[in-house]
Protein backbone atom coordinates (compact mmCIF):
# COMPACT_ATOMS: atom_id res chain seq x y z
CA UNK A 1 0.00 0.00 0.00
CA UNK A 2 1.13 3.36 -1.04
CA UNK A 3 1.04 6.98 -1.13
CA UNK A 4 1.41 9.95 -3.26
CA UNK A 5 5.21 10.64 -4.80
CA UNK A 6 5.64 14.35 -5.10
CA UNK A 7 9.12 15.72 -7.23
CA UNK A 8 9.53 19.48 -6.61
CA UNK A 9 11.87 21.11 -9.09
CA UNK A 10 12.81 25.04 -8.30
CA UNK A 11 10.10 25.19 -5.76
CA UNK A 12 7.32 24.35 -8.34
CA UNK A 13 4.95 21.14 -7.29
CA UNK A 14 5.23 17.98 -9.17
CA UNK A 15 2.68 15.60 -8.07
CA UNK A 16 3.31 11.93 -9.35
CA UNK A 17 0.90 9.74 -7.86
CA UNK A 18 -0.70 7.55 -5.47
CA UNK A 19 -0.14 3.83 -5.32
CA UNK A 20 -1.07 1.12 -2.56
CA UNK A 21 -0.06 -2.44 -2.82
CA UNK A 22 -0.76 -4.89 -0.31
CA UNK A 23 2.57 -6.20 -0.20
CA UNK A 24 4.22 -3.81 -1.97
CA UNK A 25 5.74 -0.11 -2.05
CA UNK A 26 4.14 3.66 -3.22
CA UNK A 27 5.33 6.37 -3.31
CA UNK A 28 4.58 10.02 -1.65
CA UNK A 29 5.33 13.68 -1.16
CA UNK A 30 5.00 17.23 0.57
CA UNK A 31 4.47 20.36 -1.23
CA UNK A 32 1.60 21.82 0.29
CA UNK A 33 -1.70 20.55 1.66
CA UNK A 34 -2.25 19.78 4.95
CA UNK A 35 -4.86 16.76 5.32
CA UNK A 36 -3.84 13.00 5.36
CA UNK A 37 -4.63 11.20 2.90
CA UNK A 38 -5.60 7.59 4.26
CA UNK A 39 -5.16 4.42 6.21
CA UNK A 40 -5.23 0.54 5.32
CA UNK A 41 -8.30 -1.03 5.42
CA UNK A 42 -8.44 -4.81 6.39
CA UNK A 43 -7.73 -5.66 2.48
CA UNK A 44 -4.55 -4.11 2.23
CA UNK A 45 -6.89 -0.99 0.23
CA UNK A 46 -5.68 3.05 1.37
CA UNK A 47 -8.55 4.80 1.84
CA UNK A 48 -9.96 6.75 0.23
CA UNK A 49 -7.20 6.14 -3.04
CA UNK A 50 -4.81 3.50 -3.33
CA UNK A 51 -4.57 -0.15 -4.73
CA UNK A 52 -3.65 -3.46 -4.35
CA UNK A 53 -0.75 -4.93 -6.09
CA UNK A 54 -0.14 -8.65 -6.03
CA UNK A 55 3.33 -7.92 -4.87
CA UNK A 56 5.98 -10.74 -4.72
CA UNK A 57 9.27 -10.27 -6.93
CA UNK A 58 11.20 -13.83 -7.95
CA UNK A 59 14.16 -15.04 -6.11
CA UNK A 60 15.94 -14.83 -9.66
CA UNK A 61 16.35 -11.02 -9.62
CA UNK A 62 18.21 -10.93 -6.85
CA UNK A 63 21.01 -13.34 -8.74
CA UNK A 64 21.51 -10.93 -11.12
CA UNK A 65 25.23 -9.68 -12.15
CA UNK A 66 25.98 -7.29 -9.55
CA UNK A 67 22.90 -7.10 -7.29
CA UNK A 68 23.68 -5.79 -3.69
CA UNK A 69 23.85 -8.84 -1.10
CA UNK A 70 20.49 -8.37 1.29
CA UNK A 71 21.18 -7.21 4.38
CA UNK A 72 17.69 -7.63 5.89
CA UNK A 73 17.73 -3.82 7.16
CA UNK A 74 14.53 -2.91 4.52
CA UNK A 75 15.30 0.74 4.17
CA UNK A 76 19.34 -0.16 3.49
CA UNK A 77 18.07 -3.16 0.77
CA UNK A 78 15.30 -0.54 -0.74
CA UNK A 79 17.77 2.22 -1.09
CA UNK A 80 20.71 -0.02 -2.31
CA UNK A 81 18.12 -1.80 -5.29
CA UNK A 82 17.00 1.64 -6.08
CA UNK A 83 20.86 2.40 -6.85
CA UNK A 84 21.09 -0.83 -8.35
CA UNK A 85 18.27 -0.64 -10.86
CA UNK A 86 19.41 3.20 -11.59
CA UNK A 87 23.39 2.20 -12.62
CA UNK A 88 22.00 -0.84 -14.52
CA UNK A 89 20.52 1.53 -16.90
CA UNK A 90 22.73 3.87 -17.03
CA UNK A 91 22.43 6.20 -14.62
CA UNK A 92 25.01 7.56 -11.84
CA UNK A 93 23.74 6.16 -7.96
CA UNK A 94 22.50 8.99 -5.41
CA UNK A 95 25.03 9.18 -1.77
CA UNK A 96 23.38 8.43 0.72
CA UNK A 97 22.96 11.23 2.91
CA UNK A 98 22.28 11.30 6.92
CA UNK A 99 20.12 14.65 7.18
CA UNK A 100 18.11 12.90 3.91
CA UNK A 101 17.95 9.70 5.91
CA UNK A 102 16.82 11.90 9.05
CA UNK A 103 13.81 13.33 7.39
CA UNK A 104 12.72 10.09 5.56
CA UNK A 105 12.95 8.33 9.11
CA UNK A 106 10.51 11.06 10.66
CA UNK A 107 7.89 10.85 8.03
CA UNK A 108 8.33 7.18 7.99
CA UNK A 109 7.77 7.47 12.26
CA UNK A 110 4.96 9.63 12.32
CA UNK A 111 3.20 7.65 9.79
CA UNK A 112 3.61 4.67 11.98
CA UNK A 113 2.61 6.27 15.23
CA UNK A 114 -0.41 7.47 13.11
CA UNK A 115 -1.08 4.25 11.19
CA UNK A 116 -2.00 5.49 7.80
CA UNK A 117 0.23 6.96 4.72
CA UNK A 118 0.36 10.13 3.67
CA UNK A 119 2.51 12.59 2.17
CA UNK A 120 1.38 15.37 4.36
CA UNK A 121 1.92 15.96 7.98
CA UNK A 122 -0.86 17.41 10.30
CA UNK A 123 0.77 19.86 13.10
CA UNK A 124 -1.72 18.54 15.83
CA UNK A 125 -1.05 14.70 15.45
CA UNK A 126 1.83 12.96 16.91
CA UNK A 127 5.25 12.37 15.30
CA UNK A 128 4.20 15.60 13.32
CA UNK A 129 8.12 17.22 11.61
CA UNK A 130 6.86 19.45 9.11
CA UNK A 131 3.99 19.48 6.87
CA UNK A 132 5.56 19.07 3.72
CA UNK A 133 8.77 17.32 1.81
CA UNK A 134 10.65 20.72 1.63
CA UNK A 135 9.78 21.35 5.71
CA UNK A 136 11.02 17.93 6.79
CA UNK A 137 13.99 18.40 4.86
CA UNK A 138 15.18 21.64 6.18
CA UNK A 139 14.10 20.61 10.05
CA UNK A 140 16.56 17.55 9.69
CA UNK A 141 19.24 20.05 8.35
CA UNK A 142 19.48 19.49 4.79
CA UNK A 143 18.83 22.73 3.54
CA UNK A 144 18.03 23.44 0.47
CA UNK A 145 18.91 27.14 -2.22
CA UNK A 146 16.06 29.47 -3.00
CA UNK A 147 16.15 28.35 -6.38
CA UNK A 148 17.91 25.21 -8.76
CA UNK A 149 17.32 22.73 -6.57
CA UNK A 150 14.72 19.19 -7.15
CA UNK A 151 13.52 16.87 -4.38
CA UNK A 152 11.48 14.00 -4.53
CA UNK A 153 9.55 11.27 -1.78
CA UNK A 154 8.31 7.62 -2.43
CA UNK A 155 7.09 5.92 0.00
CA UNK A 156 5.89 2.44 1.01
CA UNK A 157 2.95 0.92 3.17
CA UNK A 158 3.33 -3.17 3.50
CA UNK A 159 3.20 -5.87 5.53
CA UNK A 160 6.20 -7.49 3.22
CA UNK A 161 9.62 -6.85 5.12
CA UNK A 162 11.83 -7.19 1.60
CA UNK A 163 12.84 -3.85 0.69
CA UNK A 164 13.73 -5.23 -2.94
CA UNK A 165 10.28 -6.05 -3.30
CA UNK A 166 9.05 -2.14 -2.23
CA UNK A 167 11.85 -1.15 -4.40
CA UNK A 168 10.73 -2.97 -7.32
CA UNK A 169 6.89 -2.02 -6.90
CA UNK A 170 7.66 1.36 -6.83
CA UNK A 171 9.53 1.30 -10.24
CA UNK A 172 7.05 -0.81 -12.23
CA UNK A 173 4.39 1.86 -11.26
CA UNK A 174 5.05 4.33 -13.81
CA UNK A 175 4.55 7.97 -11.96
CA UNK A 176 6.48 6.43 -9.30
CA UNK A 177 9.36 5.49 -11.49
CA UNK A 178 9.55 9.18 -13.20
CA UNK A 179 10.70 10.30 -9.33
CA UNK A 180 12.99 7.69 -8.46
CA UNK A 181 14.74 7.54 -12.02
CA UNK A 182 15.43 11.50 -12.55
CA UNK A 183 19.34 11.81 -13.46
CA UNK A 184 19.76 14.75 -11.85
CA UNK A 185 19.08 13.61 -8.10
CA UNK A 186 22.55 13.38 -6.01
CA UNK A 187 21.53 12.63 -3.29
CA UNK A 188 18.60 10.14 -1.17
CA UNK A 189 17.53 8.82 2.46
CA UNK A 190 15.33 6.21 3.68
CA UNK A 191 14.04 5.19 6.78
CA UNK A 192 11.18 3.02 8.08
CA UNK A 193 9.11 2.47 11.00
CA UNK A 194 6.15 -0.27 11.73
CA UNK A 195 2.75 0.38 13.10
CA UNK A 196 0.45 -0.98 15.29
CA UNK A 197 -1.40 -1.99 12.32
CA UNK A 198 2.19 -4.32 11.22
CA UNK A 199 2.53 -2.06 7.99
CA UNK A 200 5.81 -1.07 8.13
CA UNK A 201 6.41 2.29 6.25
CA UNK A 202 9.60 2.64 4.22
CA UNK A 203 10.40 6.25 2.84
CA UNK A 204 12.76 6.91 0.50
CA UNK A 205 13.57 11.01 0.00
CA UNK A 206 15.68 12.28 -3.09
CA UNK A 207 17.20 15.55 -3.65
CA UNK A 208 19.58 17.86 -5.47
CA UNK A 209 20.63 21.07 -4.39
CA UNK A 210 22.01 22.68 -7.86
CA UNK A 211 20.31 21.27 -10.79
CA UNK A 212 24.11 22.34 -12.66
CA UNK A 213 26.08 19.37 -11.93
CA UNK A 214 25.17 15.91 -12.79
CA UNK A 215 22.59 14.10 -14.79
CA UNK A 216 22.64 13.13 -18.43
CA UNK A 217 23.38 16.03 -20.11
CA UNK A 218 21.44 18.11 -23.53
CA UNK A 219 19.99 15.42 -26.07
CA UNK A 220 20.86 12.81 -23.07
CA UNK A 221 18.01 10.18 -22.54
CA UNK A 222 17.81 6.65 -20.89
CA UNK A 223 15.08 3.99 -20.80
CA UNK A 224 13.59 1.72 -18.75
CA UNK A 225 13.44 -1.22 -19.26
CA UNK A 226 17.15 -1.13 -19.89
CA UNK A 227 18.26 -2.89 -23.17
CA UNK A 228 18.54 -6.93 -22.31
CA UNK A 229 16.52 -6.70 -19.16
CA UNK A 230 15.39 -10.07 -17.71
CA UNK A 231 12.85 -11.36 -16.21
CA UNK A 232 10.18 -8.64 -16.36
CA UNK A 233 6.37 -9.12 -15.07
CA UNK A 234 3.63 -9.12 -18.01
CA UNK A 235 1.56 -6.85 -15.64
CA UNK A 236 0.84 -3.92 -14.62
CA UNK A 237 -2.33 -3.09 -12.19
CA UNK A 238 -3.02 0.31 -13.06
CA UNK A 239 -5.38 0.63 -10.28
CA UNK A 240 -3.05 0.59 -8.05
CA UNK A 241 -1.56 4.44 -8.83
CA UNK A 242 -4.09 7.39 -8.02
CA UNK A 243 -4.02 9.27 -10.38
CA UNK A 244 -4.64 5.94 -12.88
CA UNK A 245 -2.34 6.34 -15.54
CA UNK A 246 -5.07 3.90 -17.42
CA UNK A 247 -8.11 4.93 -16.21
CA UNK A 248 -10.38 2.65 -18.29
CA UNK A 249 -8.86 -0.73 -17.36
CA UNK A 250 -7.13 -2.45 -14.22
CA UNK A 251 -4.68 -5.44 -16.11
CA UNK A 252 -2.21 -3.99 -18.62
CA UNK A 253 1.18 -4.40 -19.81
CA UNK A 254 4.29 -3.81 -18.04
CA UNK A 255 5.02 0.18 -18.37
CA UNK A 256 8.19 1.31 -20.63
CA UNK A 257 9.61 4.94 -20.86
CA UNK A 258 12.63 7.37 -21.58
CA UNK A 259 14.01 9.44 -19.02
CA UNK A 260 15.76 12.68 -19.62
CA UNK A 261 16.93 15.31 -17.39
CA UNK A 262 14.11 17.48 -15.81
CA UNK A 263 16.02 20.80 -17.11
CA UNK A 264 15.43 19.07 -20.57
CA UNK A 265 12.24 18.86 -22.76
CA UNK A 266 11.47 15.45 -24.46
CA UNK A 267 9.42 15.44 -27.31
CA UNK A 268 8.00 12.04 -28.84
CA UNK A 269 8.08 11.17 -32.32
CA UNK A 270 7.08 7.55 -32.08
CA UNK A 271 7.79 5.49 -29.27
CA UNK A 272 6.67 1.38 -29.87
CA UNK A 273 6.64 -1.87 -28.59
CA UNK A 274 6.53 -5.13 -30.35
CA UNK A 275 6.56 -8.81 -29.73
CA UNK A 276 9.82 -10.12 -31.53
CA UNK A 277 8.82 -10.24 -34.95
CA UNK A 278 5.31 -9.49 -34.89
CA UNK A 279 3.50 -6.06 -35.35
CA UNK A 280 3.30 -3.22 -32.70
CA UNK A 281 0.98 -3.60 -29.65
CA UNK A 282 -1.70 -0.93 -29.35
CA UNK A 283 -0.46 1.20 -26.66
CA UNK A 284 -1.40 4.52 -23.84
CA UNK A 285 1.29 7.29 -24.37
CA UNK A 286 1.81 9.16 -21.45
CA UNK A 287 3.77 12.60 -21.87
CA UNK A 288 4.08 16.54 -20.67
CA UNK A 289 1.84 17.13 -23.61
CA UNK A 290 -1.27 14.67 -23.06
CA UNK A 291 -1.27 13.75 -19.28
CA UNK A 292 -1.45 16.62 -16.97
CA UNK A 293 -0.10 14.40 -14.43
CA UNK A 294 3.22 14.90 -15.59
CA UNK A 295 4.31 18.09 -14.71
CA UNK A 296 8.10 18.13 -16.42
CA UNK A 297 8.73 17.94 -20.31
CA UNK A 298 11.58 15.56 -19.56
CA UNK A 299 10.23 12.36 -19.42
CA UNK A 300 7.72 10.19 -21.44
CA UNK A 301 5.80 6.50 -21.29
CA UNK A 302 4.10 3.84 -22.92
CA UNK A 303 1.79 1.23 -21.41
CA UNK A 304 0.92 -2.09 -23.35
CA UNK A 305 -2.86 -1.79 -23.61
CA UNK A 306 -3.34 -5.57 -23.23
CA UNK A 307 -1.08 -7.71 -20.33
CA UNK A 308 2.55 -8.72 -22.22
CA UNK A 309 2.99 -12.69 -22.95
CA UNK A 310 5.38 -14.55 -20.70
CA UNK A 311 8.91 -15.61 -21.52
CA UNK A 312 8.86 -13.22 -24.72
CA UNK A 313 11.57 -11.07 -26.22
CA UNK A 314 9.86 -7.43 -26.83
CA UNK A 315 11.46 -4.80 -28.85
CA UNK A 316 10.95 -1.47 -28.40
CA UNK A 317 11.62 2.04 -30.59
CA UNK A 318 11.28 5.64 -29.65
CA UNK A 319 12.41 8.45 -32.16
CA UNK A 320 11.79 11.92 -30.93
CA UNK A 321 14.29 14.77 -29.37
CA UNK A 322 16.36 16.18 -26.26
CA UNK A 323 16.44 19.73 -25.95
CA UNK A 324 16.03 20.14 -30.00
CA UNK A 325 18.84 16.91 -30.31
CA UNK A 326 17.58 13.80 -32.51
CA UNK A 327 17.55 10.71 -30.60
CA UNK A 328 16.44 7.74 -31.90
CA UNK A 329 16.57 4.34 -29.32
CA UNK A 330 15.87 0.42 -30.32
CA UNK A 331 16.34 -1.72 -27.51
CA UNK A 332 14.61 -5.03 -26.34
CA UNK A 333 13.80 -6.75 -22.86
CA UNK A 334 12.07 -10.14 -21.95
CA UNK A 335 9.21 -10.76 -19.49
CA UNK A 336 9.69 -13.81 -16.73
Amino acid sequence: MNTPCQFNRKASAWLISLLIAALAAGCGGGGGGGSDSGSPDRTGNLQPDGVVSDGGVPVNILNEAGAPRQTGDMAADGFNWFNFRRQQMGLAPVARNAQVDKAALAHSNYQAINDFITHDEVSTRRGFTGATVFERLQSAGYSLPVSNYAFGEVISATGDKSGVNAAEELITAIYHRFVIMEPKFLEAGAGIATGNSGYTYFTTNFATRTLNQGGLGNGGLVTYPFNGQQNLPTVFYSNQEQPDPVPDRNEVGYPVSVHADITSTLKVSSFTISPRGRAPLSTLLLTYDNDKEIAEPSVAAIIPIDVLQPQTDYDVRFTGTVDNVAVNRSWSFRTR
